[in-house]
């Protein structure tokens, strides 16, 4: 039973995926809203997130630190992050995935 709760709970994590995906089409929209090219701000977002991709691979590092050392302070990220990314944010996320946890049968 141990091993069907844990395949579930890493299902219910896969289930962020598209929305990942969406947030960075969010973001190229964005950009070009702002008068950028819409083909310049979709290679500029792609590749902005691609750094973001390796930078996982340092699995020295934990996802925590990895953030806080993109973060200058009171810098650019730390202001997106504490101003749109907040715990109301974060509690809204854990219910989102606890919510389909239990449709994929929490133990």
């Amino acid at each position: 039973m141990p091993d069907e709760a844990a395949f579930n709970v890493m299902s219910a994590v896969t289930g962020t995926l598209t929305a990942h995906y969406a947030y960075l089409a969010t973001l190229s929209s964005w950009v070009t809203d702002h008068g950028i090219d819409a083909g310049d701000a979709d290679r500029y977002v792609r590749g902005l997130f691609q750094g973001v991709g390796r930078a996982l691979g340092d699995e020295t590092r934990s996802l925590d630190r990895l953030a806080a050392d993109h973060e200058t302070p009171k810098g650019n990220n730390e202001r997106i992050r504490t101003t749109w990314f907040t715990q109301a944010n974060a509690a809204a996320l854990g219910e989102a995935l606890d919510g389909l946890l239990d449709d994929l049968g929490r133990p």
